[in-house]
Parts: C-alpha cells; sequence; structure tokens
C-alpha cells in the first residue's frame, strides 16, 4: 500500500538523515554500547544538522514547522540504521512540547536558542523510587523562600533518560499538599540548571536495552530554583503533563512500529545470506511464513502509527487513542522481534547481530510512557467499561 503520510521535504531530510548516520554514527556505535552512552559532543552535531530546532520558532533558531513528520522519519532512520541518537530523543519529544506551551517569552528566550544547537540538553524528572506510574504519589518538594525569590528544592527521581548528560531538567516537585477532594493537586514543574548547588547525579543505570542513553538517578538537597524558572503556573503541574502524554505515546508507539520493520529488514538479509544443509534459511517454507507473518503484521502498525501521526498534527489525536496506539504498535513490535531473532537462531542472542539489540531495546516499550496495562485501563474507560 503506498504511503501518503511522507512529502518530498520528509524525504530530503531522509536522505540527508541516512548519510549522517552512515559516517557519524555506525562506525562508532560499538563504542558507544560498551561505554553506555554517547558522546556529549554528538549532540552539537546534531544540532548542526538541525534535529532539535525543526519545531522550534524561527525567532529562536529553529525551522517552525509545526509537525511531528520529521521526528517520525527520524524513528525510522536510526532503527534502520540499528543505532539509537543517546539520550537525545527526550530533549525533542519530552522537554520540548512543555517549553513550548508553559515557557513565557522571557524564558523561551533564555531556552530555546541554546536548546536548538545542543549546548544546552534537557532532560524531564518525572519517576521517584517507588512512586512509578503514580504520579500523584510524588515526595520531591519545591518550598518558595521567605523573600519569594526562590524556591528550596529536596527529593529524588530515578530512570531520568538522558539524566547524565543534561544541562537542564524540567523538574517535577510537590509545592503544596494534596487535598482529600485531589491527590494530584499541589505538583509544579521547575527548569532546574544541573550546575546548581546540591543538586547531584546519582548512578548511571545499568540497562537491559537502550544502552547509549544515559539514564540515571538523580538528587536534590536545598536545591535553589529562581521563581523565574517556574514553568506555567504553581499546583497546575499535574494537568501539564497529562496534556502531553498522547504525544509521548505516540511517539512510543511510531519508534516501537520503526522497530519491527526493522526486525524483518534484518531478518530476510539474514536468512537469504545464511546457509544450513546446503541452502539458504531462506528456502524453507517455515522461514517463509515467519517473514510473511511479520510483514502483515508491521503493515498494519504502520497504519495504526501513520494515522496517529496524522491526527497528532492535526491536533485530534486523544488520549484513548493515543494509547490504542501504543498498545498496539508495541505489543506487535514484540511479537515481531521474537520471531525474527528466532530467525537468526543462535547468532541472534549475540550482541554483535542487531537484531539481539532491537530485541532488548524493544522491551522497555511496553512499560515506560504507561505500561500496557495501564493502556488497557484508558481505552476501556474511553468505552465506557
Amino acid at each position: 500500500m503506498r504511503r501518503t503520510v511522507f512529502n518530498e521535504d520528509h524525504e530530503a531530510f531522509r536522505e540527508t538523515l541516512r548519510a549522517f548516520i552512515e559516517a557519524e554514527v555506525v562506525p562508532v556505535y560499538d563504542d558507544w554500547f560498551a561505554a553506555g552512552q554517547a558522546p556529549r559532543d554528538f549532540y552539537y552535531k546534531l544540532g548542526d544538522l538541525g534535529v532539535f530546532g525543526i519545531s522550534v520558532p524561527e525567532e529562536f533558531g529553529g525551522a517552525g514547522l509545526d509537525t511531528h513528520k520529521f521526528e517520525a522519519v527520524l524513528y525510522e532512520e536510526t532503527a534502520r540504521a540499528g543505532v539509537q541518537f543517546g539520550g537525545s530523543g527526550v530533549h525533542v519529544l519530552l522537554a520540548l512540547p512543555y517549553i513550548k506551551m508553559l515557557a513565557t517569552d522571557e524564558q523561551k528566550k533564555r531556552y530555546l536558542p541554546k536548546f536548538v544547537t545542543g549546548e544546552e540538553m534537557w532532560a524531564i524528572a518525572m519517576t521517584e523510587p517507588g512512586t512509578g506510574s503514580d504520579l500523584a504519589g510524588m515526595k520531591t518538594t519545591a518550598k518558595l523562600s521567605e523573600d519569594g525569590t526562590h524556591y528550596v528544592l529536596n527529593g529524588s527521581k530515578t530512570f531520568i533518560t538522558g539524566g547524565v548528560h543534561a544541562d537542564k531538567v524540567i523538574v517535577c516537585a510537590r509545592t503544596a499538599a494534596p487535598t482529600a477532594e485531589d491527590r494530584r493537586h499541589g505538583i509544579s514543574l521547575f527548569a532546574v540548571d544541573t550546575k546548581s548547588e546540591g543538586y547531584s547525579i546519582g548512578r548511571k543505570l545499568d540497562k537491559l536495552g537502550l544502552r547509549t542513553s544515559d539514564t540515571a538517578e538523580l538528587a536534590f538537597v536545598d536545591v535553589k530554583v529562581p521563581v523565574e524558572d517556574l514553568l506555567g503556573e504553581e499546583n497546575k503541574g499535574f494537568s501539564y503533563l497529562g496534556h502531553n502524554l498522547a504525544s509521548e505515546r505516540w511517539g512510543i508507539a511510531f519508534g516501537a512500529y520503526a522497530q519491527a520493520k526493522a526486525a524483518v529488514r534484518f531478518a530476510k538479509q539474514y536468512v537469504q545470506e545464511r546457509t544450513v544443509f546446503g541452502k539458504p534459511v531462506a528456502h524453507f517454507q517455515n522461514t517463509k511464513f515467519e517473514l510473511a507473518a511479520c510483514q502483515a503484521e508491521v503493515d498494519a502498525a504502520e497504519a495504526v502509527a501513520d494515522r496517529a501521526l496524522e491526527a497528532l498534527d492535526a491536533g485530534e489525536l486523544t488520549p484513548a487513542e493515543a494509547a490504542s496506539a501504543k498498545l498496539f504498535c508495541t505489543e506487535v513490535a514484540h511479537r515481531v522481534i521474537d520471531r525474527c531473532l528466532q530467525l537468526h537462531g543462535g547468532y541472534g542472542y549475540m550482541n554483535e547481530y542487531p537484531i539481539a539489540r532491537l530485541y532488548a531495546d524493544n522491551r522497555v516499550n511496553r512499560i515506560y510512557g504507561g505500561t500496557s496495562e495501564i493502556m488497557k485501563t484508558i481505552i476501556a474507560k474511553d468505552m465506557g467499561l
């Protein structure tokens, strides 16, 4: 089926991005994998390429394009090459929407020019030890000083992707106690400078997959955050978090579909080259049937991911639709990547093969951004159940 979601501009970007990946990422990716993170200077290269500024207004150094389609191309091309761009995905997909939605003109002038160039990398800190998906249960606090010039931040966060290299982190903290009627009340968002006194990075977490993205624990001990770095209104943070969940879940869904598509590509190439019993593995009927079934699932996931992308760009993607896309695409990717690894035999278990890394990278898709079980709850509620 012919896709209609991309135009000539997107395909030109795809060609540029593919050449960049082949020249700047593939030759050194094994080193990144071993180190557990991409080097900090790589993000300057992404800034030079224009990746960070696609949807940033022109007055702040961006291209001013109100679309997620270039991000979609990036998902497809990184998956196709079997690589990741470190923790930079959080910078654009998660942090930028909050800056664009909540920052004042003065804040945008301070934040966005350095955001675009990669001079300041951003992350977002929501999850805390023991809270998981229950963000309303967070314990980190931000108390306004007596003179009203700053907040005093105390607490800790975990699973913060981009947390090692981040220069600014959007930290979710309690500025008021929850009420009996609404335990979500009292959460605020702050743009915190990681060089602040009392801010510290704990362990760089040793993850199963996504090994080139720097994921860390963070701690705050009496960190002073100027009132000028409050994002949006005090105590309304939870509603802001909910506002951006649809785009976050679309990103996970589209990324999962792209991984499934790449898995079929890797498996097809492998079975055509690998010989057993004197014949290419691709010659056997089981191989053909397995790959055919995988391709059919990828086709379906592509249609769902593209439909969600069009709805997102039109401002019409509902929370339930985003949850449905994430649930479907991540579950498809789980099945497809597993079957494609099986076709590699023992070599599929070796990290030198892209399918093994893809298998590990994909597993988190059904957990972060809301687990598959949470997605089912959202969909069921939308159904009136």
